[in-house]
């Protein structure tokens, strides 16, 4: 038991740092642009939900986590499909805490800047 905990808060690292990644950071920042206007300019609704998905962190963690549950095959408290269903859910969510941290933590950076830059056009 200790290690499948371990392991869930293990594995929601990659997945938090994959759906991030795609859906804020600046190197894939082409990519999320076009997905954002297919998202509101494609005619089939599974089309636009599809393009969807790539700007919305919790909406993709899920897909991430399904990766990730069948590349390990990662289990949470029952052997069974239902292991596999506790386990999903699981993982986005510690995953989705991971990214609601790191996303405080990064407005408090900028913040901390900002205030830095004032202070030094003050000094000036």
């Amino acid at each position: 038991m200790t290690f499948q905990v371990l392991s869930l808060f293990l594995l929601a690292l990659p997945i938090a740092s994959i759906a991030w990644t795609i859906t804020h950071e600046e190197v894939v920042r082409e990519f999320r642009d076009v997905c954002l206007g297919k998202s509101t300019t494609c005619r089939r609704i599974y089309e636009r939900k599809f393009f969807y998905l790539f700007t919305c962190e919790y909406c993709l963690s899920h897909y991430v986590a399904a990766v990730f549950l069948l590349i390990t095959r990662f289990k949470l408290l029952y052997p069974d499909w239902r292991g596999y269903l506790i386990a999903g859910f699981s993982l986005v969510w510690v995953a989705n805490v991971y990214m609601s941290l790191f996303a405080r933590i990064r407005l408090e950076v900028k913040r901390e800047r900002v205030q830095i830059k004032q202070q030094e056009k003050g000094v000036e």
